[in-house]
């Protein structure tokens, strides 16, 4: 009976130790799984994070740095007519009724910058911004780029809490991330999703050019949302929260944020510059499907197919070619024109990048010296006149006097011919342009539209202040 006790007692003891060595080893290596396909491993993951996140240091840090942007738009009195006065559809001197829209914004620095969407406060006359202390502040507009969707503000305040950019290329798909705004004037409130894909881009409804690389995720954004901040679990910016898609206005499981590597270089270039320094390789893409990868013999659909270079843009200088298939950006692996625009947005014209090109199944690195969208490498200056930098020349909306003398309803005045394809055509200064391939254009943004969806060449149409109609054709 004593030798059963004994044995009984050692077991108990073998036991107990057994069990606290196994405890130690699954502690050493918590929450770690190593996957493998046919013995080769293919992913390590620590699910001990990602099974149980934590969003309060990130919720509670970034929130304070989220504020609430009003903008106002002074209604424009009509005028009172004999209409008005039988038909009652007015009353003299009626005070016209202002319109008021609001969103977010992002405290990026101590001393009061704020990153907001363009679409926000643009075409503003007074914009204000309430902290989420509720102290409020006029705001002023630093600058802005529609491309992008992106602008920014200054209020005029110190010591304030803001938010530091992370690094939205290092995110991963299924990444936890918190979206934070002012939906429907809701103050403060804070979502959570995981990123659904990245790199995505949306139809253009305005045909205007776009550069869109979005992140992608399911937390829920509203109207009011825009501008606000998109943060990761350790309360970084990785994007800003900028639009949604639905069919009904409000949130329907898809919404879209502006990366940070788009959004901090516009923000750079506006303080540096005062206007956004835009580089360009000079190549026309196509994304890799099974009709393209058999059309031009390609094997396999990784990276992008390289349909047309520039002739003399910066690709062709470096010595890529039609029919090359475009890997990698600085190593960083690139699968489709989005991603290839996110990743040239981070650089100006003069920036030197490693790219690795495809060419007959062999991988071959290329430097790559990037230029200007208008073909030259030269950075552009802000223009305090309102006149906007294209194709080395200065151009503005012509004003309603021009357009009158002249006869037209709208047009484009080249206020100023510097060296580049302009002056090369033989155009001279106090020309309105009025068509470009036979479109009508009557802002910078509408011709510069009609560039990016040309490929070969322009045929660009106007006036001069003699009265004189001439065409002129440049070569892209």
């Amino acid at each position: 009976m004593k030798r059963i006790f004994v044995y009984l007692i050692l077991t108990v003891v073998v036991s107990a130790a057994t069990a606290l060595t196994v405890i130690k080893i699954t502690d050493k290596n918590s929450g770690t799984y190593a996957y493998s396909s046919d013995g080769v491993p293919v992913q390590k993951v620590t699910l001990s994070e990602q099974l149980y996140p934590d969003f309060t240091f990130a919720a509670e840090t970034a929130v304070k740095a989220v504020v609430h942007v009003k903008v106002t738009k002074k209604g424009i009195e009509q005028p009172y007519t004999i209409y008005d006065f039988f038909f009652g559809y007015g009353n003299p001197g009626m005070t016209p009724r202002n319109q008021v829209n609001s969103g977010s914004g992002v405290i990026i620095t101590t001393d009061g910058y704020i990153i907001t969407n363009n679409h926000v406060i643009e075409g503003a006359d007074e914009i204000s911004v309430t902290l989420e202390n509720n102290k409020s502040f006029k705001a002023k507009s630093v600058g802005s780029d529609p491309v992008t969707d992106i602008a920014l503000l200054k209020i005029d305040a110190e010591n304030l809490p803001f938010v530091t950019f992370g690094n939205s290329d290092s995110l991963r798909l299924g990444e936890w991330v918190l979206a934070i705004g002012n939906p429907y004037n809701l103050r403060s409130t804070i979502t959570a999703g995981i990123v659904s894909a990245k790199a995505r881009s949306m139809p253009a409804m305005d045909g205007e050019f776009k550069i869109e690389s979005f992140i992608q995720t399911d937390a829920a954004v509203n109207p009011g949302n825009s501008g606000g901040a998109l943060v990761n679990t350790r309360g970084e910016l990785v994007g800003i929260n900028t639009a949604i898609a639905s069919r009904t206005g409000s949130y329907s499981g898809y919404s879209f944020a502006v990366p940070t590597t788009i959004a901090k270089k516009v923000v750079e270039d506006i303080l540096d510059f005062g206007t956004v320094q835009r580089a360009v390789m000079g190549i026309t893409m196509r994304e890799i499907d099974e009709e393209v990868a058999k059309e031009f013999g390609l094997k396999g659909n990784e990276g992008v197919f390289i349909a047309e270079v520039s002739r003399d843009g910066a690709a062709d200088r470096a010595g890529i070619r039609n029919g090359d298939v475009l890997a990698k950006i600085n190593g960083i692996t690139v699968s489709s024109a989005p991603a290839v625009q996110e990743q040239i947005s981070k650089y100006r014209p003069k920036d030197k990048i490693n790219v690795e090109i495809k060419r007959d199944g062999k991988l071959i690195p290329f430097s790559v010296v990037l230029q200007a969208k208008a073909g030259g490498s030269e950075l552009a200056a802000a223009n305090l006149s309102g006149a906007s930098l294209l194709f080395g020349s200065e151009l503005k909306e012509a004003s309603k006097e021009t357009l009158k003398m002249l006869s037209l309803r709208q047009g484009v005045e080249v206020v100023k011919v510097g060296d580049g394809k302009l002056r090369s055509a033989g155009i001279k200064k106090g020309f309105v342009i009025t068509y470009v391939n036979q479109i009508p254009v009557g802002s910078v943004k509408e011709i510069e539209s009609v560039i990016q969806r040309s490929k070969r060449s322009l045929l660009v149409e106007g006036v001069y202040p003699d009265g004189s109609i001439v065409y002129y054709g440049i070569g892209l």
